[in-house]
């Protein structure tokens, strides 16, 4: 298979970077795109190149680092795929492919499809802890909680801070990453004790870090690997207006 790349390549976060052309030949169709990639780099340092820097590292669809934007959309043309996922036998012989990194004003580009995610860290970070009782730990049933409620509360956990919920908005906003983390919480009684508190801190985060509000076009939803549902959102709402309610 051979293809035509468009790769975005930057320097740094302060330069100006361009849409740069590659033509790769010999991808097999059993290739990870991840894998296309490589191939493509060792070539570059065969001809003593800088080669395209990425984020990765599990490569088995867990992780999220490996987002970036493929012909226009997050992770590719597949839905619920992590870039690494996705294969070659996706895309057609003589294709052209475009290759971008995330791009939002909280996410800076550091070089080339590498950006900075740190701000779903700090989001994550003003939420604080769980209380929980120390010691012998408890009978695994002296607190019942309904198997609806645990499916839903992992579901919310699944997602796994890719960004694509922010590099697909048109707001740039981060209100699924955040409410799918406010609401595996807010779900189990181990996170009800501070849950007034953390959907105060982490919605106020979210807006310190620079991401655009939320104006319910569900294009989060579509492009998530993990189909994190956008009702995560819906809950986030209800307990931030009840949490300013509780704090009067």
């Amino acid at each position: 298979m051979k293809l035509y790349l468009k790769v975005w390549r930057q320097e740094n976060r302060e330069s100006k970077g361009d849409m740069v052309s590659y033509v790769v030949e010999g991808i097999s169709e059993h290739m990870s795109f991840l894998e296309m990639l490589d191939l493509l780099n060792e070539r570059l340092i065969q001809k003593g190149e800088r080669v395209i820097e990425f984020d990765h590292d599990c490569r088995e669809g867990i992780c999220g680092a490996c987002g970036m934007m493929i012909n226009g959309r997050a992770h590719g043309p597949l839905s619920g795929t992590t870039t690494c996922q996705l294969h070659m036998r996706s895309f057609k012989d003589g294709e052209t492919v475009y290759i971008e990194p995330f791009r939002a004003a909280a996410f800076p580009v550091l070089r080339d499809l590498k950006i900075d995610r740190s701000g779903f860290d700090h989001i994550i970070q003003s939420g604080g802890y769980i209380s929980a009782s120390t010691g012998q730990a408890p009978e695994s049933n002296s607190i019942p909680i309904a198997h609806e409620t645990t499916e839903a509360a992992f579901d919310a956990a699944a997602c796994i801070g890719c960004g694509a919920c922010v590099a697909t908005c048109k707001n740039s906003s981060a209100a699924l990453f955040t409410s799918a983390k406010i609401s595996h919480l807010v779900l189990l009684p181990q996170g009800k004790l501070e849950a007034a508190d953390r959907v105060i801190k982490m919605v106020s985060q979210m807006d310190a870090e620079g991401f655009g509000h939320c104006s319910n076009t569900e294009a989060c939803e579509v492009e998530c690997p993990q189909e994190i549902s956008v009702l995560h959102i819906g809950r986030m709402n209800y307990q931030y207006n009840k949490a300013l309610i509780l704090k009067k």
